[in-house]
C-alpha cells in the first residue's frame, strides 16, 4: 500500500500527455495580460471588501495593514513558488498537479481535495457578500430581500430575533455563473477583463477621496492591546497584539487567492512558460499595493465599533455613506461596482474548481464525469454544475465568516505543500527546464511554509478542527474509491498515454 499512496506521475509523460490531447484539450485562448485581469479578477473581491472589515471588527483593529503586509509576504514566497511550477507543469490543476508529480498520490489527492475548501467553497463565500451588496443596490429602488431569505440559518437579525432561512441572492449569482462558464473560458475571460477595469477604477477613487476622510483616532491606538473579542456565533479570537495581527493576516488571506487561480488556467494559456510567472506575479504586485492602502483608508474613515454592528454588511458602503459627506454618489457607484467585482472572483474561482477536479478525473481518483467536455463549447460542463449544488449549499445555509475562514487555511495549507513541493523538485529533477525560476530555494519556500504555517496557527484551533474534519472526509472519499480507480495504479512503473474518456 504504501507504494500506492506515494506513486508520483512522470513530467515528462504529463508534458507529452498536453500535447497529445488534440481535440480532447482546453482551448488556448489566454495570454499574458488576460491572465494578469483574471488574477486581479479573483484578488480584487471578497477580501477586500468584506473580509477587511472583519478583520477590523474581530481581530487586529487598525493594524489590519500589517495583516495585509505579512499576508502579501506568505503570498510573495508562495507565488514564486506557484511560478516556476506553472511555468515547467503547464497542465490544467495548479497545486494539485504539482503534488502529484513531487510528494505522491497520497498528498497530491489530499491538496486537490483542500483545494475544494479555496474554490468551492471560497466562491460561496464571495456569493454570501455578493447577496449583502445586492440588498443595497434593491435598497436604491425601494426594494428589499427580506432577511430570512438572504441569511443563513445560523444568522439572527440584531434586536428582533428574526432567523435566517437561505440565502437565496447567493445561490441565485452562483447558478448564473456556473451557466456563463458552461459556454467557455474565452467569452468568461472577456466579461472578466471589463470587470476588472472597473474594480481597479473604484478601488484606487476611494483611496484618493477618502484619504481626506480618515480620522486619526480611528487609527489610535494603531496595535490594539491584547484582549479576545467574541463572534455572534460564540466564537472567542484574539484581539489586538501580535495574535491579533497573525488572526487578521489568516482571515485577509482570503483576498489573496485569486493569483494561484491563475496558475489552474495553464493549459488554457498560449504561452504557458512565459504567461503563467506573469499572470501569477504580476496580478499579486499590483493587488497588494491596493489592499494595503485601501485597508488603510477603510479603518481611518470608519470605526471598529461600526464594523461589528450597522456595517459589518455592506462595510464599504456604509463607511462612504455615513462618512463620506457629500459623496453618497460614490456609493452607489462603489456598490454596483463591487457587485460586478464579486462576480468575477465568483466566476474565476468557480473556473478554478472545475479544472482541478478535470485533472483528478483524468487521472481516475474521481468520477469521469467531472471531465467530461462538452461537445461545443469544450468545457468541463457537468463539473461545472455539480460544483453548482455543492457551492449553493455552503452559500445557502452557512455563515460568511465560516465559510470564509475554512477558504483562508484551506488555501494556506495547499500554499504550504507547493512551497515543499517546488523544493522537492528542484532536488528530484534539477535538469527540467524551467522557464521561472523562483530565487533563493530553499530559503523562499522555507519562508514560505514558516510565514503560512503562522496564518495558521492565527486562525485559530475551530478552524484548525474544521480542517481536520475536512480533510478525514477527503481520506474516506479516497480509501474507498480514489486508490481504486487510479490510472497510476495500472500502470505503476510508467504512465500510459489514456485514452480519450467518454464525452472527452
Amino acid at each position: 500500500m504504501s507504494d500506492s499512496l506515494t506513486r508520483t506521475k512522470s513530467i515528462d509523460q504529463l508534458i507529452a500527455e498536453s500535447a497529445a490531447q488534440g481535440e480532447h484539450s482546453l482551448k488556448r485562448t489566454l495570454g499574458p495580460m488576460a491572465l494578469v485581469a483574471l488574477g486581479i479578477g479573483a484578488i480584487i473581491g471578497a477580501g477586500l471588501f468584506v473580509r477587511t472589515a472583519a478583520a477590523i471588527a474581530e481581530r487586529s483593529g487598525p493594524s489590519v495593514t500589517l495583516a495585509f503586509i505579512v499576508a502579501g509576504i506568505g503570498c510573495a514566497f508562495a507565488g514564486l513558488c506557484y511560478a516556476e511550477f506553472a511555468s515547467v507543469i503547464p497542465i490544467a490543476g495548479s497545486a494539485y498537479t504539482y503534488s502529484y508529480v513531487t510528494m505522491g498520490e497520497l498528498v497530491a489527492w489530499i491538496i486537490g481535495w483542500d483545494l475544494v475548501l479555496e474554490y468551492a467553497v471560497g466562491a460561496a463565500t464571495v456569493a454570501i457578500a455578493w447577496s449583502e451588496y445586492f440588498n443595497k443596490v434593491l435598497e436604491y429602488f425601494g426594494m428589499h430581500v427580506p432577511y430570512q431569505w438572504c441569511h443563513s440559518p445560523w444568522e439572527t437579525m440584531q434586536g428582533t430575533g428574526v432567523h435566517g432561512i437561505a440565502n437565496v441572492p447567493a445561490i441565485f449569482i452562483l447558478l448564473v455563473l456556473s451557466a456563463l462558464l458552461v459556454r467557455g473560458t474565452q467569452e468568461s475571460a472577456w466579461v472578466n477583463n471589463l470587470i476588472v477595469a472597473t474594480k481597479v477604477t473604484i478601488v484606487i477613487l476611494v483611496i484618493a477621496i477618502g484619504w481626506r476622510f480618515m480620522n486619526p483616532a480611528n487609527h489610535t491606538p494603531y496595535i490594539p492591546q491584547p484582549t479576545t473579542y467574541t463572534t455572534a456565533e460564540g466564537v472567542v479570537h484574539p484581539y489586538g497584539g501580535i495574535m491579533g495581527i497573525l488572526g487578521a493576516a489568516g482571515v485577509v488571506f482570503f483576498a489573496f487567492i485569486g493569483f494561484d487561480a491563475v496558475s489552474t488556467a495553464a493549459q488554457e494559456a498560449k504561452n504557458p512558460k512565459r504567461d503563467m510567472p506573469i499572470g501569477i506575479l504580476g496580478s499579486l504586485v499590483v493587488c497588494t499595493v491596493l489592499y494595503v492602502l485601501f485597508s488603510h483608508v477603510l479603518s481611518g474613515v470608519a470605526t471598529v465599533q461600526d464594523f461589528r454592528t450597522a456595517g459589518k454588511e455592506a462595510s464599504v458602503t456604509f463607511a462612504i455613506q455615513h462618512y463620506m459627506t457629500g459623496f453618497g454618489w460614490l456609493a452607489k457607484f462603489v456598490t454596483f461596482a463591487i457587485l460586478a467585482g464579486f462576480s468575477s472572483v465568483i466566476l474565476v474561482m468557480l473556473l478554478g474548481q472545475s479544472r482541478v477536479f478535470y485533472s483528478m478525473s483524468r487521472d481516475g481518483l474521481v468520477p469521469k464525469v467531472f471531465s467530461e467536455v462538452h461537445p461545443r463549447f469544450r468545457t468541463p460542463y457537468k463539473s461545472n454544475m455539480l460544483f453548482f449544488v455543492l457551492t449553493s449549499v455552503f452559500a445557502g445555509f452557512i455563515p460568511g465568516d465560516i465559510v470564509g475562514e475554512m477558504t483562508s487555511i484551506g488555501t494556506l495549507f495547499a500554499f504550504i505543500l507547493v512551497c515543499a513541493g517546488v523544493w522537492i523538485m528542484r532536488v528530484k529533477r534539477p535538469d527540467l527546464p524551467r522557464g521561472f525560476k523562483a530565487p533563493a530555494v530553499p530559503v523562499i519556500a522555507t519562508l514560505g511554509i514558516i510565514v503560512c504555517g503562522a496564518m495558521i496557527y492565527g486562525l485559530g484551533w475551530t478552524n484548525w478542527m474544521r480542517l481536520i474534519v475536512w480533510l478525514v472526509i477527503g481520506l474516506v472519499i479516497y480509501f474507498g474509491y480514489g486508490r481504486r480507480h487510479s490510472l497510476l495504479s495500472r500502470a505503476p512503473a510508467s504512465v500510459a498515454p489514456r485514452p480519450a474518456m467518454a464525452g472527452d
